[in-house]
């Protein structure tokens, strides 16, 4: 059993990818983000449903701004260009991907 508050530690600066569980076409991480971020723009071929656990965020999602909140959540289909621009010290978010199937 893990825990998913355990390493969760903040970041001075960037963002930490860890993935907890990568089965068939699913991919879940965690993403921890300093307040000090390099924003950087994504275009992804996989549909994304993210929640943001602890802290706060701004984020750009196809060209709108978007502040989040702890327990806010939203989705980002295929092809969204989306990327943070801020977030708060500790942030903590839970990243689900839904590859297409055809990965392989």
């Amino acid at each position: 059993m893990d825990n998913f508050f355990d390493d969760s530690d903040t970041l001075l600066r960037g963002e930490r990818f860890d993935t907890l569980l990568a089965h068939r076409n699913l991919v879940i991480e965690r993403i921890v983000s300093a307040a000090d971020i390099q924003p950087v723009d994504y275009v992804q071929n996989q549909d994304e449903w993210v929640l943001l656990v602890r802290g706060g965020a701004v984020m750009q999602v196809a060209g709108e701004r978007v502040a989040l909140g702890e327990g806010d959540y939203l989705f980002l289909p295929a092809g969204t260009p989306h990327r943070v621009e801020q977030c708060e010290a500790g942030t903590l978010w839970l990243a689900v991907h839904l590859h297409p199937d055809n990965m392989g």
